[in-house]
């Protein structure tokens, strides 16, 4: 037995040895300037293997600190919002940092030819296609309402258990629908923050002409007219708004059998900064590119909802109440004896896990 743990020692610590040199010649070529194509592709892929081995470990608290002079080529080929750099400064690129991805499916020119006043982003896992089917033939459905266009986007990452199978199926879904935009992280529970925010970024780069978005759950029950008339009311902001169902001095989770556990390291603070409860919120479209900007000073951690929160805060906004509290409910419908609580004719967002996913004809 000592044997071999002495010989997987020795194994795992020349593989490291490798990677070192080969890392070290690579941005010794860059330096250098040395920037024949090949170096240009295999750096590219190998920092890529490295990133994938971070996803793959949920390790979302590592941070590589790389100078921005020496990464440009590295970062051109999967960019998706451009901000202005100093060639002179330095920047640690975290795992939920967007530019850390590519899209594997995307669709690009969506916006430009849709025109839409309103986009719904819905973050789902590769292999719900039933729940993408309900939105499609549910509230989904609905392109025009009160003469405003709307557009739907399903957000995706990686699948996991038979990847290329279902890979296959994602690329023939998007074929059909033109409705799903992927990008290269693996689609875990962790990673939410990381899908999230792929989402504020695709909104910023291939849709900045939207008025609104809308971040929406999959098992979500949306009522689009009721959500319009509150986007199309006068007093309503047209930038720096947002809009939820509001959390207050909420306590950090250390519970380690929770959940929502999160350590001191990733986030020290005893309570959140006031967010939005993330199964559906809407903002004005600005924020997407001013979020994503922050982001890059804001250490993740994996409760998605809170980490906008703290990048709305960093940007200096609050969240607003929505002028009908009732407006979002989170009760959950499918329970036995659940009740909706207040003014259903005005609401626009519930909790309808069970029957919009087994029956989608009754949430229509």
């Amino acid at each position: 037995m000592s044997t071999f743990s002495l010989s997987r020692l020795r194994f795992q610590s020349c593989f490291i040895l490798l990677l070192s040199i080969t890392f070290t010649v690579s941005v010794i070529i860059y330096v250098f300037g040395f920037h024949t194509e090949l170096s240009k592709v295999w750096f590219h892929k190998f920092a890529k293997l490295i990133r994938f081995q971070k996803v793959k470990n949920h390790t979302l608290i590592n941070m590589t600190c790389l100078t921005r002079h020496n990464v440009t080529d590295m970062l051109s080929m999967e960019s998706m919002t451009a901000f202005p750099l100093n060639e002179a400064s330095s920047i640690c690129y975290h795992e939920a940092y967007p530019h850390n991805y590519g899209f594997i499916i995307d669709e690009p020119d969506k916006c430009e030819q849709e025109n839409p006043f309103l986009v719904l982003m819905v973050p789902v896992a590769p292999h719900e296609l039933e729940a993408r089917n309900a939105i499609r033939s549910t509230w989904g459905n609905e392109r025009v309402v009160q003469n405003k266009n709307i557009t739907v986007v399903f957000s995706l990452g990686l699948p996991g258990i038979e990847a290329e199978k279902q890979q296959e199926e994602l690329r023939l879904e998007s074929q059909q629908y033109h409705d799903l935009i992927q990008s290269d992280f693996m689609d875990t529970y962790i990673n939410l923050t990381i899908k999230t925010m792929v989402i504020m970024d695709w909104l910023a780069t291939r849709c900045p002409q939207a008025s609104y978005a809308m971040k929406i759950d999959s098992d979500m029950f949306l009522n689009l007219e009721n959500l319009m008339s509150l986007l199309l009311r006068p007093d309503t902001p047209k930038e720096n708004y947002m809009t939820g169902k509001v959390m207050w001095n909420r306590p950090v989770i250390r519970d380690k059998n929770s959940k929502w556990y999160v350590p001191k390291e990733l986030y020290d603070e005893d309570y959140y900064p006031t967010y939005l409860l993330g199964m559906g919120y809407v903002f004005s479209n600005d924020l997407s590119r001013k979020i994503v900007e922050v982001s890059k000073e804001i250490k993740p951690f994996n409760i998605e909802d809170a980490y906008v929160g703290a990048c709305v805060e960093q940007i200096g906004i609050s969240p607003s109440d929505p002028p009908n509290p009732f407006q979002f409910k989170d009760y959950f419908s499918g329970s036995k004896g659940s009740q909706p609580r207040g003014e259903t004719g005005s609401s626009f967002v519930n909790y309808q896990r069970s029957r919009c996913r087994s029956a989608p004809q009754s949430c229509r």
